[in-house]
């Protein structure tokens, strides 16, 4: 790992940072956090004498005139050796918003230059000074919001190296291809078959296939940090609410025998093998017109425009009133007016009354009961299954979109450098530059390709002091 450089920073990089690095509210404790090039000043003046490296000393913290703000335990982390790089102090004070805040000013107060940090920017220069990959810097944010257990050790995985240890010999295998190819260009006049000598295509046909399963991997890392945005929808008085509860294990919706009590979006987030399902309770859907009065119109616009951003509809059918012509009509428009490009489960209710009757019950289609819990599990895996989930292989790393995004566009710069591998020494060049197209992507995920809009979008969704 190469030792930082300041000086190669740029020009708010070089600024002295502080902020407040613990939970808002109060606390047992509470973290203030500076980072900067040099802070012997701020050390001197906040508490009274230079500090042992990398221990922690129990004093009193100072204020402006001498006096005491607070005693609590102070470290210094000297660059290169702390989490940004740079210089680190952190003072561990009693966890009162109040008292924070004070030493927070009083920092600003003691060290001229020194500035409040912006949100993720420790994280940032941890990354602009060789500390952290881009992907291990994205995996901090992703374990402090990890919503469930399987999420948040994955997050410890990718945190630890283990999705850039991979992106990494990804590309150790395409650079060694590519020095290859550019190899044979540099000598023409050697009358070999490069591609047979080297036995290219073989290795270009093993790094797609080891491309593949990473891709798979990160598909279901993504899963679990992004979990599915799931809208239950149907006519009025069909179950939505009581399969919402059902589901959450919870009485988060009112239900009643009354068609159209729910008026407004009613979300609940829950887990089903670890993997968060965002599921959102809607206003029963009518037919354009048949809405009772201006507030249930609302609140069915505001289910449409819910099923329009889902990643699963369930649409829900009432089993006791199929056959009945009002019902049977009222669902068929329902049904021609979801979205086409959004995947829909059908979720027959109230089967503990009821049997399937008539027409044929849709492929995959699932029958159950939100009173008694009857086909719940049958419902949980199907959802599971539409989500693209397979059962957590040991070792699995959180991803993002983004993550995935690059796998793919590396594996179609390889999928066109196999075609040009089939065409022989004709096309080496061709060959070389879709090689270096797909290195460039693997790459843009660990940062060693970055730009600055792409790190500002990455670290302002992170918090503040982190």
């Amino acid at each position: 790992m190469r030792e930082p450089d300041p000086g190669a920073l740029p020009g708010r990089h070089q600024d002295t940072i502080v902020a407040i690095a613990s939970a808002p509210g109060r606390g047992a404790v509470g973290i203030v956090r500076a980072s900067g090039r040099d802070l012997s000043a701020l050390i001197l003046a906040v508490c009274g004498r230079p500090l042992a490296p990398r221990r922690a000393t129990l004093l009193p913290f100072l204020g402006e005139g001498g006096e005491t703000l607070d005693r609590g335990l102070a470290l210094h982390f000297p660059a290169p050796h702390s989490y940004t790089g740079e210089d680190v102090l952190e003072l561990q004070a009693h966890g009162g918003p109040v008292l924070l805040q004070l030493l927070l000013a009083r920092c600003l107060q003691a060290q001229p230059g020194l500035r409040l940090a912006a949100p993720g920017e420790f994280t940032e220069r941890a990354f602009l000074n060789d500390k952290l990959d881009l992907a291990q810097a994205e995996a901090v944010a992703d374990l402090i919001d990890a919503s469930t257990e399987a999420a948040a050790r994955s997050a410890a995985r990718s945190l630890a190296g283990a999705f850039s240890a991979e992106i990494g010999r990804l590309s150790e295998r395409t650079v060694r291809l590519r020095m290859l190819v550019e190899a044979t260009l540099d000598f023409p006049e050697e009358e070999i078959d490069f591609l047979e000598q080297a036995g290219a295509r073989a290795q270009l046909a093993g790094l797609v296939q080891t491309l593949d399963e990473a891709l798979a991997r990160a598909r279901q890392g993504a899963l679990l940090r992004e979990g599915l945005q799931v809208v239950i929808a149907g006519q009025p008085n069909v179950g939505k609410s009581s399969l919402l509860n059902a589901l959450a294990g919870a009485e988060l919706a009112i239900v009643t025998p009354i068609p159209g009590t729910t008026r407004d979006r009613v979300a609940q987030t829950i887990q089903i093998e670890g993997v968060p399902l965002h599921v959102v309770d809607t206003a029963g859907l009518r037919a354009p017109g048949e809405a009772a009065d201006e507030v249930e119109r609302i609140g069915i616009g505001r289910s449409w425009q819910a099923i329009a951003q889902a990643d699963v509809v369930l649409f829900l059918h009432d089993l006791a009133r199929r056959g009945e012509p009002a019902y049977d009509a009222a669902e068929a428009v329902v049904a021609a007016a979801l979205p086409a490009g959004v995947p829909v489960l059908e979720v027959f209710n109230k089967a503990d009354i009821a049997v399937m009757a008539g027409s044929p019950q849709a492929e995959g289609a699932v029958l159950l009961s939100a009173r008694t819990g009857q086909g719940l599990e049958g419902l949980r895996q199907a959802l599971l299954r539409l989500a693209g989930w397979q059962a957590a292989p040991e070792g699995l790393f959180i991803a993002r979109t983004r993550h995935v995004q690059a796998l793919q566009r590396a594996r179609a710069h390889l999928l066109q450098a196999q075609a040009q591998a089939a065409a022989g020494d004709r096309a080496l060049e061709l060959l070389a530059e879709e090689l270096r197209l797909a290195h460039g992507a693997l790459g843009e995920i660990t940062g060693e390709f970055s730009n600055e809009d792409l790190l500002g979008e990455i670290f302002s969704r992170f918090c503040i002091g982190k």
